[in-house]
């Protein structure tokens, strides 16, 4: 995700977005997609997944969040879904906490 232009911080004296893009709630909302993947996605199957790990990052040249997910299971199956719906799903929820300093941020680049 980044940023269309310069925007003022509203968290910054305060908590500083680099606390906020690390907060637990963005992981666990990112997680918790994981989960629930086979809900979202039509004809994606359940999966018991054994591991679900959503990493954010400032970056601070170009300012932008980076998002990593990774998923695992012990069935024969990948769960690339699973990742890219955490993925996708924790940058939605960085978005929606910080759409007021940027509206026209971009989420983009989401890939395997």
């Amino acid at each position: 995700m980044t940023e269309a232009r310069k925007a003022k911080n509203p968290y910054k004296g305060r908590t500083g977005l680099d606390r906020i893009v690390h907060a637990a709630r963005y992981s666990a909302a990112g997680i918790q997609a994981a989960e629930r993947t086979a809900d979202l996605i039509p004809l994606c199957h359940p999966l018991a997944l054994t591991h679900v790990d959503v990493h954010l990052s400032l970056v601070a040249r170009p300012t932008m969040v980076r998002v990593e997910a990774t998923a695992a299971t012990v069935a024969q199956t990948g769960v690339e879904m699973e990742a890219l719906t955490a993925a996708t799903v924790a940058l939605l929820t960085v978005y929606d906490m910080v759409k007021s300093a940027d509206k026209r941020m971009r989420i983009g680049a989401v890939r395997l």
